[in-house]
């Protein structure tokens, strides 16, 4: 069973921004979390919610560079949050709870890219755990708050980069084979997809919708990783398919799936460039669309199976 991924045919682009998205829609008495507020594209994020009302909730691993960035923003709260350490995901979702505040929107939006062979203290591969299982937790944690909205979106940011590579659940932390940190990327970005797939098919009945999202060809700190060659490379990639993307269209697409009234009603889906995304076949010359591997049911409930026991952490009912 795949999911739909049909194009709504939005009337934006790859050149649309997140303010132009926004327009003239207002978000106050909405609270929002966005997961690496702070820095490129979902600094942006931040910027364009907080500018419509919303309140922002940004958990932060390094609360000092953050508190810099964010100076000035109104409505905006800053807190702390290392996606690949379990505890502080827990302790942040606790004095969240405890403050009483619906959770409207989530914006899933830290990551990191390409790192060479690190483990977490649980022995899970970096990328997999920072992109996917610290989300996965973290949004099961959250879950009391966003169902109380009455009304909720979770928004995953995923990559084109997932068609590097479909989830191994044979061997997801790279124990048996060799390390290739291309490929780790691309797995936990799968990850991201089929997170989002399975979420919403279990929020669906309580209004929370979930919506992946590749963001586009940006040159950001996720880059930080990489050396000068890769860079550049990677610039001349995206240049055959798409010019790089300004931060201001990048956040385009998150802020579509979080607020657009387009998607109401729908959920589960892959979007890009502001609208759903096609399904392309797995050996499709040209980068674009979403592969099958990612839009299936049944490897979307694998993979929730396995992350509830990865991490411990389950919906409450």
């Amino acid at each position: 069973m795949t999911s739909k991924q049909e194009p709504l045919h939005s009337g934006y682009g790859a050149r649309t921004t997140a303010r132009e998205v926004m327009g003239s829609r207002r978000l106050d008495g909405v609270i929002a979390v966005v997961t690496g507020g702070y820095a490129g594209i979902g600094l942006e994020t931040t910027r364009v919610l907080s500018a419509a009302g919303a309140t922002v909730i940004v958990p932060a691993r390094t609360p000092d560079k953050a508190r810099a960035a964010l100076a000035g923003m109104e409505r905006v709260e800053l807190e702390h949050l290392d996606l690949a350490a379990p505890a502080t995901v827990d302790a942040f979702a606790e004095r969240f709870l405890a403050s009483g505040r619906p959770l409207h929107l989530l914006i899933n939006n830290a990551g990191i890219m390409a790192t060479p062979l690190v483990r977490d203290a649980r022995g899970f591969e970096s990328q997999l755990a920072t992109n996917h299982l610290g989300h996965f937790q973290l949004t099961a944690r959250l879950w009391p708050a966003l169902r109380q909205a009455n009304g909720a979106r979770v928004v995953a940011l995923s990559s084109r980069g997932h068609r590097r590579a479909p989830m191994d659940f044979e061997d997801p932390n790279f124990e048996r084979r060799p390390y290739d940190k291309w490929a780790a990327y691309g797995q936990s970005k799968t990850a991201n997809i089929l997170f989002a797939l399975a979420l919403d098919a279990r929020g669906e009945a309580h209004r929370i919708r979930a919506f992946s999202v590749h963001p586009g060809p940006i040159l950001t700190e996720l880059m930080r990783s990489m050396s000068e060659e890769e860079v550049r490379a990677a610039i001349e990639s995206s240049n055959t398919v798409s010019p790089l993307k300004t931060t201001e269209q990048g956040a385009a697409t998150s802020i579509w799936c979080a607020t657009s009234p387009q998607l109401d009603g729908l959920g589960g889906v892959y979007c890009d460039d502001c609208d759903i995304a096609e399904v392309v076949g797995a050996d499709s010359p040209v980068p674009r669309g979403v592969m099958p591997w990612a839009v299936d049911m049944s490897l979307a409930e694998r993979l929730w199976t396995a992350s509830e026991a990865w991490t411990g952490a389950r919906l409450s009912r």
